[in-house]
């Protein structure tokens, strides 16, 4: 059986220090998926924004400056409460994206009570698989 975490939240696309755009998202994480989590974003237009990326890399990120390449995340403070800075980078474009730590956290750890760190490969199901194949 596959489980589903999710979280809906309001981030905010950081435009400069002093501008910000609220967006709604939906962090998903889901057990068939087990190394993944999954960000929609629900931007002004017709069809929603779908990144995904390490859970270890945001697990990482809610405490330190980690990740390169596409997707970055750090912790900062803004106006004296915790947030977890995302930068994101692609073809189309850059984002940078603020989402409150707090909110960000709690869903980690309930994802993280699902699938524990170092138990992902079991959610596979890869040694059915390979039974299965040599069996045959």
């Amino acid at each position: 059986m596959h489980t589903v975490v999710e979280r809906d939240l309001e981030l905010n696309l950081v435009l400069s220090p002093e501008r910000r755009i609220p967006v709604p998202a939906r962090l998903g994480y889901l057990t068939d998926d087990p190394y993944a989590v999954h960000v929609t974003f629900h931007v002004d237009s017709e069809h929603p924004v779908y990144w995904t990326f390490a859970r270890d890399l945001l697990a990482e990120g809610v405490f330190r400056p980690c990740g390169q390449g596409d997707v970055r995340v750090w912790p900062t403070r803004t106006e004296g409460r915790g947030v977890v800075l995302m930068a994101l980078s692609s073809p189309d474009g850059d984002a940078l994206l603020e989402a409150p730590a707090a909110a960000v956290s709690a869903w980690l750890e309930r994802t993280l009570r699902v699938v524990p760190p170092g138990t992902e490969g079991e959610q596979l199901g890869l040694d059915d698989e390979l039974a299965q194949l040599l069996a045959q």
